[in-house]
């Protein structure tokens, strides 16, 4: 599942998940230690911004 694209999408837990290559168990953890990209709760749902996860990824790089 390729997450949409577009300032206004809004990207599931799990289309988060294949954008970043890993298990979506993992963005649950991520997110009760306080560690992933920010979220927002739709109801039960939890959504994610494109702009919010590329500058949460921004502050992961590696140093040169």
């Amino acid at each position: 599942m390729k997450p949409r694209t577009g300032p206004h999408q809004l990207w599931t837990i799990e289309e988060l998940a294949d954008f970043l290559r890993v298990p979506v168990d993992t963005i649950y953890k991520w997110r009760a230690a306080g560690e992933g990209p920010r979220g927002f709760r739709v109801g039960r749902y939890v959504r994610f911004r494109e702009d919010d996860v590329l500058a949460w990824l921004d502050t992961r790089r590696d140093p040169i």
